[in-house]
C-alpha cells in the first residue's frame, strides 16, 4: 500500500497574551514533533482529550494552519514548499469535514451553490457539469434532488453534516480531513454518518484522517489508530491492537474509560491523577509523567521517544517492556 500523506516532526506554536497591557514571550504547545504517515485507502484515527492538537493538526496539514517547523509530504510533494498557487490547486486532492455542520454553511445559499462551490471556485465554468456533479454526489450521500433548492436551517443535523460530506467530495479529493465529524450528532445519526463515510470511502477510492475525542466511534471506523496527548503522538498502530493490546499508560486509561452496555460486567476503571499539565508550561521529560501510576525518575527528566515495540506498534514509553 502506497504512502499518501507523510508527517515528519510538524510542530505548532500560538503566541500567548497575559493580558491587555502585559506581553509575553511564552507560546502555547499545541503541536510538538508529530510524525505519522497515512497509506492510500486507509482511514487513521486521531483521539485525545480536548485541547491535546486533534483539530490543529488537522489544519496544518491542509495549511489552512502553517507549521513552524517539519515537514508534510502528500502524495510525493513538500506541500509546505508550495506557494499560494501551488498549494490553491493541491487543495482539490485535500478536503475537510468540520464539526459543526450548521457553522460551515453559509445561511444564505441554496444547497445547490453550497455543494457546487468547489467547482467553481476552480474555474469550472460549465453549468450543465456542474449540476450533474452535484446531482451525482447529492445521490451518494443520501439527499434527494429538492434538497438542493432548500437553505441549511430547513434540515437536520444529520442532514447538514451529508451537505458537507457533498461539498468535500464534488471535487473528488484523495485525502479527507473528518475534524470530530460526527461528535455533534445524535448517537443513531451518528451511526448513519459514519456507515456512509465507509460506504463513500470504498466507492470512491478516498483515505481519511478521523479525528474524534470518542474512541468508540473511532473503533467503528479506522484501520489504525493515533492517540494524542499534549500535542505528540503517545501510541499509534492498529484498531485491534489499540483496544486490545494498549502499551502506553495514557491510552490504557482512555480505554477503561469506554462504558460497558452490560451492568453485569465490571470493569476497572483507570483514574487519572491531577489535569492536563498547562500547554505555556509543559513539563519536562515525559509529559504525561505527572499523571501516570507507573512513572519514575527517569520519566520526569528524559522525555520517551516514539519507538516500535513490535510489528507496526509504535509507542512513547520508557516502561513499554515493564507495564
Amino acid at each position: 500500500m502506497n504512502t499518501l500523506l507523510k508527517i515528519e516532526n510538524v510542530s505548532k506554536y500560538f503566541p500567548a497574551s497575559e493580558g491587555v497591557f502585559f506581553k509575553t514571550n511564552k507560546k502555547v504547545t499545541a503541536l510538538d514533533g508529530v510524525t505519522f504517515d497515512i497509506k492510500k485507502g486507509e482511514i487513521l484515527g486521531i483521539v485525545g482529550e480536548s485541547g491535546c492538537g486533534k483539530s490543529t493538526l488537522g489544519r496544518v496539514i491542509l495549511r489552512l494552519l502553517e507549521a513552524d517547523s517539519g515537514k508534510i509530504y502528500f502524495d510525493g510533494k513538500d506541500i509546505l514548499s508550495l506557494s499560494k498557487t501551488e498549494m490553491r490547486e493541491a487543495r482539490r486532492d485535500m478536503q475537510i469535514v468540520f464539526q459543526d455542520p450548521f457553522a460551515s454553511l453559509n445561511p444564505r445559499m441554496r444547497v445547490a451553490e453550497l455543494i457546487g462551490e468547489p467547482l467553481r471556485l476552480h474555474g469550472m465554468k460549465d453549468v450543465h457539469e456542474i449540476n450533474r456533479r452535484i446531482e451525482e454526489i447529492t445521490e451518494l450521500v443520501g439527499l434527494d434532488k429538492y434538497h438542493l433548492k432548500k437553505y441549511p436551517h430547513e434540515f437536520s443535523g444529520g442532514q447538514r453534516q451529508r451537505i458537507c460530506i457533498a461539498r468535500a467530495l464534488i471535487l473528488k479529493p484523495k485525502l479527507v480531513i473528518c475534524d470530530e465529524a460526527v461528535s455533534a450528532l445524535d448517537v443513531s445519526i451518528q451511526s448513519q454518518i459514519i456507515n456512509l463515510l465507509n460506504d463513500l470511502k470504498d466507492e470512491l477510492g478516498l483515505t481519511y484522517m478521523f479525528i474524534s475525542h470518542d474512541l468508540s466511534v473511532v473503533k467503528h471506523i479506522s484501520d489504525r489508530v493515533g492517540v494524542m496527548y499534549l500535542g505528540k503522538i503517545v501510541e499509534i498502530t492498529s484498531v485491534e491492537n489499540i483496544f486490545n493490546e494498549p502499551r502506553h499508560p495514557y491510552t490504557q486509561a482512555l480505554i477503561s474509560a469506554i462504558p460497558v452496555p452490560d451492568p453485569s460486567i465490571k470493569k476497572e476503571r483507570i483514574i487519572l491523577k491531577g489535569d492536563v499539565p498547562d500547554p505555556l508550561n509543559i513539563p519536562m521529560g515525559c509529559r504525561f509523567h505527572m499523571r501516570c501510576i507507573h512513572s519514575e525518575e527517569r520519566c520526569e527528566r528524559v522525555e520517551p521517544e516514539l519507538k516500535i515495540s513490535k510489528k507496526e506498534h509504535f509507542v512513547a514509553c520508557h516502561l513499554i517492556d515493564e507495564i
